[in-house]
């Protein structure tokens, strides 16, 4: 996997040489028509060297998710601040989680505390539970469910 995604990055270097523009939309597309080229090649090749192409498609479309799950909470919690009446529910939770391994543990919390109105206090002695606050919880059930059917399934797709 890291030997296709040198000679991605080798190939829309490439690219930029031959066209004479460094800039990122050209990059972007020299890395793009690079990953056509090695899809192609790759499939006549050894089937158990794919991952990478799954993977990329993958972080993609990860990375698309959690910028439109990001847009919606920052436009809920500015509904909210801009909200005369005061009417929020702060709350923590304990999220158990089907991680396995300290890094996936780790980028689930960040990725939380990266979305506003949400924050990892603690993580449990035992690895289990994410203890999160959020500052508005209108239906636990459907928090719970958004982070365990969105984000944590969408995390694991990319990381194992």
């Amino acid at each position: 996997m890291i030997k296709n995604f040198l000679l991605n990055l080798l190939l829309s270097l490439v690219w930029v040489a031959l066209t004479g523009h460094l800039n990122y939309i050209n990059f972007l597309f020299g890395f793009f028509l690079g990953f056509w080229i090695l899809w192609v090649l790759a499939r006549t090749r050894d089937p158990n060297e794919n991952g990478y192409f799954f993977k990329v498609p993958r972080l993609l479309l990860f990375s698309l998710f959690f910028l439109y799950d990001m847009i919606r909470a920052n436009l809920e919690v500015t509904k909210e601040i801009l909200t005369p009446k005061f009417e929020l529910k702060p709350a923590v939770i304990a999220f158990e989680h089907n991680l396995k391994s300290d890094f996936e543990i780790t980028m689930l919390s960040n990725l939380i505390a990266l979305t506003p109105g949400t924050m990892v206090l603690k993580i449990s002695e035992d690895k289990k539970y994410l203890y999160i606050h959020t500052f508005n919880m209108k239906n636990k059930a459907k928090f719970v469910e958004h982070l365990r059917n969105g984000l944590e399934k969408k995390l694991i797709e990319v990381i194992r």
